[in-house]
């Protein structure tokens, strides 16, 4: 079986796992609002070495991008950078190399270590 994502408005609403034929019939609404995704693929490669298909696995709420034909997640803070070769969301500054829990401080727009635990 395939998956395939729904797109509406740039936006994908939901993920089936369903074959092309069944999207074709319009059961699922209009075929062309929907784009093949690959549950294999994360940040443009494919975790068992075939080809990576739309740079990520789609998942509801992310962009598809038709330019790039790349499906793009959510940007998690606003000063966060989109890696184009990746298509992923990337901190300005890059995370701590320590083995600790870390998280990110939008308003100092550092990491922080997590002292919650």
């Amino acid at each position: 079986m395939s998956h395939f994502a729904k797109i509406e408005n740039g936006i994908v609403t939901q993920v089936l796992v369903i074959e092309q034929d069944v999207i074709n019939t319009g059961l699922f609404g209009d075929p062309s609002s929907w784009v093949q995704t690959s549950y294999n693929t994360l940040a443009g490669q494919h975790r068992l070495g075939g080809t990576p298909l739309r740079k990520n696995y789609a998942g509801a709420g992310y962009t598809y991008d038709s330019v790039r034909d790349a499906f793009i997640p959510p940007k998690p803070y606003p000063s966060w950078i989109l890696n184009e070769d990746t298509c992923n969301w990337e901190p300005p500054v890059p995370a701590p190399d320590e083995i600790a829990m870390y998280e990110w401080n939008e308003d100092v727009q550092n990491w922080v270590l997590n002292t919650t635990e």
